[in-house]
């Protein structure tokens, strides 16, 4: 912006004046709001490169922060993390690997659990302080819960299938078949560990043999080979058939709504060439009264539209290909950064933003939400349904053309 001395704002008039204010608002290139202009293309070459220490291999999965758009600005906490570089927990019936807050700063509302469970694998009967919402991503899987009525739930799932088990309700996980199965777990609590949990062979070690007795009406010597150190994954034998576990635990009747759904198999909320998105809130997944979820495909090229969602912050799982992410908050604040499978997510409620699918094949995402019910106010929306004058007079841009910009919700466009 080219600077006035007073004198020369003093000499002019009221019309002169303004036509200089547009004429010094103009002077920034398209792109390249902030002043100083930041980025690579406002640069001096020579001050480019970066000659000291560096990872190549970790450099390279970064362009966004190698070199980012000239419009980023500011500071930003970090939004991506990833399970690639989470440490796992081996035990003989398969591993799991966490994000917690103590790991993501950012991700305040909920905390994630990668996990494999090998055939005949099991995760130990449990149960969490917060709540457990799952997705398969890969296998088959046997689940049971309990529910404070004495209603049981026994059901085998796959892939692309969830369940949701509310914060102390006992459950098991069993991996089935020759492949066993692999799943993500959310808690809805930022801090909530799944290497902290309530175990049963943990509290009946620690409870006098006597106290076991009297609670189970048997003799005290029944408990002599119980585990003196909890299981908590381990290898077990693949369990007979899904109708004889259901029959053998149905005396306490059916709970009112299914602890799983087939997210897999609904029917999308958008589907257009650039891909689909399928939901799952408490409006069609009733038990999951938390946590809502939406599973993000993109084609290549296209993008997730510019939007926010004002009821809660978005975390994020990449399951397949590679994008990149811009967030925008007030101050203002932008930041890009990219990711690929594996990685982790996270927009703070009412940020907006976008995804673009930047590589070659299908990207494929989970969007999870503390909430019950899932929200989205898309930006090209908001535009089309304001007097289109006003919009105008915002943006410097003919009604005609605003008239062009999608009013129906997209949710994904075309490259």
């Amino acid at each position: 912006m080219v600077p006035f001395s007073r004198r020369d704002i003093l000499a002019l008039g009221a019309a002169g004046g303004a036509a200089v204010v547009a004429t010094a608002a103009q002077a920034a290139s398209f792109g390249n709001p902030d002043s100083p202009a930041q980025g690579a293309i406002n640069a001096n070459p020579a001050g480019l490169s970066d000659p000291g220490p560096k990872n190549p291999a970790l450099e390279s999965q970064f362009p966004s922060f190698q070199t980012p758009p000239a419009t980023d600005v500011g500071d930003m906490p970090l939004f991506w993390a990833s399970f690639n570089n989470a440490p796992k927990r081996i035990q003989n019936g398969g591993w799991a690997r966490q994000v917690t807050q103590a790991d993501f700063a950012i991700s305040e509302a909920v905390s994630g659990v990668n996990m494999r469970l090998g055939p005949g694998g099991i995760r130990e009967l449990h149960w969490h302080l917060a709540a457990e919402w799952g997705y398969m991503t890969n296998g088959r899987c046997r689940v049971t819960v309990l529910d404070p009525k004495g209603r049981a739930y026994v059901q085998d799932v796959k892939e692309g299938d969830l369940w949701y088990f509310p914060a102390g309700y006992p459950h098991s996980l069993q991996g089935l078949g020759s492949d066993g199965c692999e799943f993500l777990i959310v808690f809805d609590q930022g801090m909530a560990s799944e290497y902290n949990t309530t175990l049963v062979t943990d509290w009946i070690a620690h409870t006098p043999p006597e106290i076991l007795a009297l609670n189970f009406g048997v003799p005290a010597d029944v408990f002599k080979s119980i585990p003196l150190r909890d299981l908590w994954i381990f290898q077990g034998k693949e369990p007979g058939p899904l109708d004889a576990d259901q029959a053998a635990v149905a005396a306490g009747g059916a709970p009112p709504n299914p602890f799983t759904w087939q997210l897999g198999e609904t029917p999308p909320i958008k589907e257009t060439r650039s891909g689909t998105l399928r939901l799952a809130d408490s409006m069609s997944f009733r038990v999951s009264t938390t946590i809502a979820s939406v599973v993000e495909t993109v084609k290549p090229g296209a993008m997730r539209e510019l939007h926010w969602h004002p009821n809660a912050d978005e975390w994020q799982y990449w399951i397949k290909g590679e994008g990149r992410m811009g967030v925008f908050d007030a101050g203002p604040r932008a930041q890009t950064a990219d990711f690929k499978a594996g990685d982790i997510g996270y927009v703070k409620k009412n940020q907006g933003h976008y995804i673009q699918n930047t590589g070659t094949t299908d990207l494929q995402f989970l969007a999870i939400f503390k909430t019950p019910e899932y929200q989205e106010i898309g930006l090209s929306d908001w535009l089309t349904h304001t007097p289109a004058a006003l919009v105008a007079q915002h943006l410097n841009i003919d009604p005609a053309v605003l008239a062009k910009f999608p009013s129906n919700q997209p949710g994904l466009v075309p490259a």
